[in-house]
């Protein structure tokens, strides 16, 4: 069977146009949004192990850097936090994951526009960036899996490295195959990995072990602060910077922790938000089924999927809490309504 057929139909005409602009680049520039998820690095890394397969030379870019929850996936190449130390003069760019230049970072959002550049992104934002192609596909669970499909358009098999890039991504954009994006063509990719020797289930693993005496002791403090609000339909837990100081935790060790919020009976929404500084709050939304939190995030300057997004609010905690509790529990009261 030709590896275009394991393709879903209704990609396979996108996946075909975005092999050929990818095939048309080299000495590329792969980069996704900050502060790196599974879901970036997994498809930045299968975009190195395709440029690989390709022959072409490519390097990978965060100024974030890789994050130490994440540092068991093998890379294709180094991961450069500098575009005045990469090791060669890029000529063209693939990004991924992400829908607005700003989210690249200061740095490459001020030179981007310069490269001939192909953007693959699942989040619903406007058509693209891309000045070659476009691939905007928010009925698609990951990016990674938007990958997979130009790599099997291309006649790369998914086998070793990018299939392990590829599941990483799948499992943390899924949330371990538990949210609703969780579909069909999710699994029929999972069962084509596995035959190709993937083994997602130690992937999983090395996922969810590793965890430092820092981050048991964040989430500890943290899960005992979590609060009810909006007729106990949403749960909210701040997080300080001292938290993170006291526990010796980094940013990237809260990862997952406001999906345990969901699991309280009642609750419609959790709502998780970190000071990052005296006057700027990042937040983090997560919902279950028909509750669209990527509109509520929509409202407050952010973005994301409807069941998992997130922003910033340029407010001191108290004041953000406020606000960012007033907008959820009337969207929530809204979309109640309208059911």
């Amino acid at each position: 069977m030709p590896l275009i057929d394991a393709v879903p139909e209704k990609w396979r005409g996108d996946a075909l146009r975005v092999a050929d602009a990818v095939r048309g680049l080299d000495r590329v520039l792969i980069a996704a949004h900050v502060n790196l998820d599974g879901d970036a690095l997994g498809s930045m890394a299968a975009a190195g192990w395709i440029f690989h397969a390709l022959g072409r030379e490519f390097t990978l870019y965060s100024p974030t850097g890789l994050p130490a929850t994440l540092d068991f996936l093998p890379l294709p190449a180094k991961l450069h936090t500098s575009l005045s130390h990469l090791p060669f003069a890029p000529e063209s760019a693939l990004l991924l994951d992400c829908d607005t230049p700003g989210r690249l970072g200061r740095e490459l959002a001020a030179c981007v526009a310069d490269f001939p550049s192909v953007n693959i992104d699942h989040h619903l934002g406007g058509p693209g960036m891309g000045t070659v192609a476009n691939w905007v596909t928010p009925d698609a669970a990951a990016t990674a899996q938007l990958m997979a499909c130009v790599a099997l358009a291309l006649g790369e098999p998914l086998t070793g490295g990018l299939a392990d890039s590829v599941a990483l991504g799948l499992i943390t954009d899924t949330g371990g195959f538990c949210h609703g994006n969780t579909s069909a063509d999710v699994f029929e990719l999972c069962a084509l990995l596995t035959r190709g020797g993937c083994r997602i289930a130690d992937l999983r693993e090395q996922l969810d072990s590793g965890w430092s005496m820092g981050r048991v002791h964040l989430w500890s403090r943290l899960l005992g602060r979590v609060r009810l609000a909006c007729d106990e339909r949403v749960a909210v837990c701040p997080v300080f910077r001292e938290d993170m100081r006291e526990c010796h935790a980094t940013k990237e060790e809260m990862e997952g922790l406001v999906d345990w919020f969901r699991r309280i009976k009642g609750v419609r929404v959790a709502a998780l938000l970190r000071e990052e500084r005296e006057e700027s709050c990042k937040f983090s939304l997560r919902s279950r089924g028909w509750v669209d939190v990527r509109a509520m995030a929509q409202a407050l300057g952010g973005g994301g999927h409807r069941n998992a997004a997130g922003g910033t609010i340029d407010l001191p905690m108290a004041a953000a809490e406020g606000v960012l509790l007033e907008t959820v529990g009337a969207a929530l009261a809204a979309q109640e309504a309208a059911r």
